[in-house]
This record gives C-alpha cells, structure tokens and sequence, in this order.
C-alpha cells in the first residue's frame, strides 16, 4: 500500500481558536477590566487569569492607541510595594493635562 496518496484533512485552527483571537480577546478583557476601576497590572491579572507579562504587553498596546493613562501612582493593594501604576482605560477618568498648549503665530 502506497501512504503517499493519503491525505490528512486537519483543522488548521485549533478547537479554542487562534493565537491572534486569543491574543484579541485578552487584550479586550484587560481593556475592559481597567475601565471599571483604576488598578495596577498585578491586580489585572489576578482577575483575569491573564499572566502579568501579557497584561504589561497589552498595557503598552492600548498606550500606543492612547487608550489607557496613568491615573496615580500608590502602593500595590498585593505586593505593598510603593510607586506603582494605577491604570485605567475609561476617559472619564484620565487626568486633566498639566501642560498648556502653546501656539505659535508665525504669520504676520
């Protein structure tokens, strides 16, 4: 019997979809998880079940899309350590800039 003729019809998307719809799903529900509240990235991932290197990866993702800012920085309701970020993605509570805008006339 010749095996070269036989062909094998595997899915070519595992049952629990993609790596890039996972990927998407994970980022959507770190974006929402930050919308209720400010949080830190460990608390994130505490609630998510995401691994807190991914929630950091797709922190910087919606920083790049500048959909996430830093509200304060305060101590880690987990760890206790000092100077962490608290985070969210609801515009509502982005701080008010501290910077004015200067604009220049150049035409006269």
């Amino acid at each position: 019997m010749n095996n070269s003729n036989i062909q094998i019809n595997a899915p070519s998307v595992s049952v629990y979809g993609t790596h890039k719809d996972t990927q998407i799903n994970q980022l959507q529900k770190v974006y929402s998880t930050l919308f209720v509240r400010p949080m830190t990235r460990l608390e994130v991932a505490q609630l998510t079940g995401i691994e807190r290197a991914n929630v950091c990866r797709y922190v910087a993702e919606l920083r790049k899309q500048n959909s996430v800012e830093v509200v304060r920085f305060g101590i880690c309701p987990i760890t206790k350590y000092n100077k962490v970020q608290f985070l969210t993605t609801n515009p509502e509570l982005f701080p008010q800039k501290k910077q004015l805008d200067i604009i220049f006339d150049n035409e006269k």
